[in-house]
């Protein structure tokens, strides 16, 4: 029963962590601009020049990004360290690689926090 308990509990504190991930998050938005009237953008450009379609949505540096007829918007995957609640025992460690976060014992870094 303790175990199913434990577990349980896990699952939970891993689904508040991914809330806390989302509702953290750095974003922007950039209004879409019209030069134009008679000859109007086909979609969003973005830091790099690229031109994306509108409703399209795309991955890069761990912002997940979108363009809409409004413009373009992005939100950070990672959120940022000073925004989330850790346990003192606990640290935030970032894989900007795979723009993964995960919250594990000080004391050993391959140990994931529990909220137990």
């Amino acid at each position: 029963m303790c175990v199913f308990l434990f577990q349980s509990s896990l699952h939970v504190f891993v689904c508040l962590l991914g809330l806390v991930v989302l509702c953290h998050s750095q974003c922007f938005f950039e209004e879409l601009e019209v030069k134009d009237p008679n000859n109007p953008p086909k979609g969003c450009v973005d830091k790099d020049g690229k031109l994306h379609d509108f409703d399209s949505a795309w991955v890069r540096d761990c912002m997940d990004c979108s363009c809409t007829s409004e413009g373009l918007s992005c939100c950070s995957k990672i959120p940022d360290a000073n925004t989330v609640d850790v346990p003192e025992e606990c640290e935030l460690v970032v894989n900007e690689k795979a723009c993964s976060v995960k919250v594990v014992m000080k004391s050993d870094n391959e140990k994931e926090c529990s909220p137990i």
